[in-house]
């Protein structure tokens, strides 16, 4: 049987301010993120080096409850299958804890099966627990900071020139 990654971080926030440093992909996860990561139903673009490039669309924003996105594309330049993320969606629950919030990250899909887990489970486990977590806690996160520009000196899916 696989599970889907999952992960937990309490903090003492409110749940609005933890949504807030959600929505801010830019702050936690890379700086490079193209679109808008915000509103239900709009898309955005992730990419790091050669090496990974997703199509994300938010399929769910509740302020202070959740976040939900779905891949849409999907690019791994080190797996036999490179959409192995497509169809995967990464949902943020959260709920009051105490005087704080308790984030669930689940990313649904992404299973031991995947030739990305030990890679993704790292990635994630760095993002959420670290760079997230520092957002809503200093104001500052640790995003990737690789610019759009991936592939022989050409830009990424959708990066701007």
């Amino acid at each position: 049987m696989t599970h889907d990654y999952r992960t937990e971080l309490t903090v003492d926030h409110t749940p609005e301010e933890v949504y807030a440093a959600v929505i801010d992909v830019r702050g936690w996860w890379a700086e490079n993120v193209v679109g808008d990561t915000a509103i239900a139903g709009s898309e955005f673009e992730y990419a790091y080096q050669d090496v990974h490039d997703c199509r994300i669309r938010v399929t769910d924003a509740v302020p202070g409850e959740r976040v939900e996105w779905l891949v849409l594309q999907n690019r791994f330049s080190f797996t036999e299958d490179p959409a192995e993320w497509v169809g995967t969606r990464m949902v943020f629950d959260l709920r009051r804890s105490g005087c704080g919030t308790t984030l669930t990250f689940t990313h649904v899909g992404l299973v031991e099966d995947h030739q990305c887990f030990g890679v993704c489970v790292r990635g994630w486990d760095f993002y959420i627990r670290q760079s997230l977590r520092e957002l809503v806690e200093t104001g500052t996160g640790r995003p990737s900071t690789f610019d759009h520009r991936t592939r022989d000196g050409l830009p990424a899916i959708g990066a701007a020139s």
